[in-house]
């Protein structure tokens, strides 16, 4: 059997994002074909550059990864959400040259790319890849994506911003062009969504559905890590993703109390998603925050422990927790009901709202699709109004969501 080559497994990628969906357009799937992926990831087998996975390519102290070459699928979909075409300007925040290579493809001569990273190393590293495969006309630039000067924006704006780093926030409104799209890995109460915007005079609005996606984390002045607050001596840890933190002081007591159970009603199978569901509760649900345990130091006070960091609520003294229990199992796959865990003097009411939140969803979103949302310079929010909407403040923008109803739901 012939050993597979750079071509063979690059035809086979192409063909395998195709068949998944997440290439669309002619421009995208030239654009794979085309692009070597294997000179951007010169220390992988040529099986690992070329599979449907991340490529880790640089590493902090700890051992995370800080560069990678993103996973094709998901650079597949941003390039499809940008609405790159013929002659547009890209801007991408975070390089690796790969992403900027595939871009350099569809826009073409007439159009320019210019890839921005805020270490020196990155875009060294890119800027080789680039010269061996032949796009010298990408402009790499190492400064910090959140800080860009203004001499490298074209006359009008950027046609598209695709960010390949986790933000946190949205401060690149101003660079693009009218009508043009921002693609951003966002990070909402502890979840990262990859997330196609339009400017639309001085706002950013989205309608397309929302990705749950990873990245490396945005360095430099858009880098945002919210403390994690230790509760009964380490074991326990409650993060305020967004939003105001509350005293939590109070709930090594609370915490070590007893628990009351809301059962919901509402079940997933194994392997369904339910992040929507996530991002529905903390939207609507006040002081909404994200609880974990220590492996190390657990001693069984929140029972079970959550895999990943629990969405909870706090207010009047008291948490409620998002959790679920197996209610049936088919041989192959079991079916698991939703149940909040409710801590302190509140925790009936607690506990109860989160359930009706969840029902609530369940009857009135579930199948409705993503939330409408639209970004707003904090500079302009007495201008628009939230409309009485949920909504998450960042430091540059306020998000506010919308979210359409089920057809033939009732309240």
């Amino acid at each position: 059997m012939p050993a597979e080559t750079p071509e063979t497994l690059r035809q086979a990628l192409a063909d395998h994002l195709l068949d998944a969906g997440w290439i669309r357009t002619p421009a995208v799937e030239a654009a794979f074909r085309t692009v070597p992926r294997e000179a951007f990831a010169p220390d992988a087998s040529l099986a690992d550059a070329y599979a449907d996975d991340v490529v880790a390519r640089r590493y902090d102290a700890d051992g995370r990864a800080i560069s990678s070459v993103s996973a094709p699928w998901l650079q597949a979909d941003m390039l499809e959400a940008a609405h790159l075409e013929a002659g547009h300007h890209l801007l991408e925040i975070g390089s690796g040259g790969y992403n900027a290579a595939l871009g350099a493809k569809i826009v073409g001569e007439r159009g320019s790319v210019t890839s921005v990273d805020i270490d020196p190393e990155v875009t060294a590293r890119a800027r080789l890849g680039l010269t061996v495969t032949g796009f010298n006309r990408v402009r790499v630039v190492t400064a910090d994506g959140e800080h860009l000067a203004r001499s490298l924006v074209p006359d009008g704006g950027f046609n598209a911003v695709i960010v390949t780093a986790e933000a946190w926030d949205l401060p690149w409104l101003d660079l693009l062009a009218e009508g043009g799209r921002l693609v951003v890995p966002l990070r909402i109460h502890g979840l990262v969504w990859s997330i196609a915007f339009t400017k639309r005079g001085q706002l950013l609005e989205c309608e397309d559905p929302f990705i749950v996606c990873g990245f490396v984390p945005m360095r430099g002045a858009g880098a945002h890590t919210a403390p994690l607050l230790p509760l009964r001596g380490g074991e326990i840890g409650i993060r305020f993703e967004d939003g105001t933190p509350v005293d939590t002081g109070h709930l090594d007591a609370v915490l070590g109390g007893p628990r009351h159970d809301v059962r919901t009603g509402v079940t997933v199978r194994d392997m369904e998603p339910f992040d929507r569901l996530q991002l529905y509760i903390a939207t609507t649900l006040p002081h909404v925050a994200r609880l974990s345990v220590d492996p190390g130091r657990d001693a069984g006070v929140i029972n079970p422990p959550p895999r990943w960091p629990a969405i909870v609520t706090l207010q009047d003294g008291s948490l409620a927790r998002l959790a679920w229990v197996q209610v049936a199992h088919d041989g192959e796959r079991g079916t698991h009901e939703f149940v909040v865990h409710g801590y302190g003097p509140a925790a009936p009411e607690l506990a109860t709202l989160m359930a009706e939140q969840v029902r609530r969803f369940d009857r009135e979103h579930r199948t409705g699709g993503y939330p409408r949302l639209r970004a707003v310079p904090c500079s302009l929010t007495d201008r628009y109004s939230a409309d009485d909407g949920p909504s998450v403040v960042k430091r540059h923008v306020r998000l506010d969501f919308t979210w359409t109803q089920t057809e033939g739901a009732s309240r």
